[in-house]
């Protein structure tokens, strides 16, 4: 295996991860400003009230798109599986 094919197995990983991490990520974000701009606007400053929001949102994002993120990492799984052999000549 040459560095270049395992700099590239690595990148897909990347990829990947990045694919399943972001829309949890930019959902905790959305939710996170939102609620930091209605903290500002009331002058409330609870730390309940940014946390249970967004827990809730994470939960929700993670109920609807659990089906689409383990089909995308079982299929990348399953490519590279299906790719060793090739790899080992």
């Amino acid at each position: 295996m040459s560095p270049d094919f395992a700099v590239q197995i690595g990148r897909e990983a990347l990829y990947v991860a990045v694919l399943l991490a972001s829309p949890i990520l930019l959902s905790a974000l959305i939710v996170g400003v939102l609620v930091g701009m209605f903290q500002a606007a009331t002058q409330i400053n609870e730390q309940t009230m940014s946390f249970v929001p967004k827990l809730g949102v994470l939960v929700l994002i993670l109920f609807l798109l659990s089906p689409w993120m383990l089909a995308t990492l079982v299929d990348f799984t399953r490519s590279m599986f299906l790719n060793v052999p090739g790899w080992v000549s």
